[in-house]
C-alpha cells in the first residue's frame, strides 16, 4: 500500500454518513479535531519508540500516518503537495533546508 492509496481510502472514508465511518466523524468535527487527534496519536508512536516495543510502535506508527491523511485533508492538503515539498527538499542537505527556513 502507498501513500497514495491510503489518500484515496481517506476520501472514500470522508464520503461516508459519521454515524457509519470513524473518518466522516472526525472530519466532520473539523480540522482541529483532526490535529487534537494526529497530535494524540503522535505521542502514542513516541511511547511505544521509547519503550522500545517494535510491534507497538509499527502499529501506532500506522495510526499516525492514517491521521495525518486525515488532518492533511481537513485542510485541503493532498499527499502529491507534501511529495513535491519532499522533492524539492531533496536538492539540498537537511542542514541547509533547515537553516533556509525562516523561524
Amino acid at each position: 500500500m502507498t501513500l497514495e492509496d491510503l489518500e484515496q481510502i481517506v476520501a472514500t472514508r470522508a464520503q461516508a454518513s459519521p454515524d457509519e465511518s470513524w473518518t466522516a466523524k472526525l472530519l466532520a468535527k473539523g480540522p482541529e479535531k483532526c490535529a487534537e487527534k494526529f497530535g494524540e496519536e503522535a505521542i502514542e508512536a513516541i511511547i511505544e519508540a521509547v519503550k522500545n516495543d517494535p510491534d507497538k510502535l509499527a502499529s501506532e506508527a500506522a495510526d499516525v500516518l492514517f491521521h495525518l491523511l486525515v488532518m492533511l485533508r481537513s485542510r485541503g492538503v493532498s499527499v502529491a503537495q507534501v511529495m513535491d515539498v519532499l522533492s524539492a527538499r531533496q536538492s539540498q542537505s537537511g542542514l541547509s533546508e533547515k537553516a533556509s527556513r525562516t523561524s
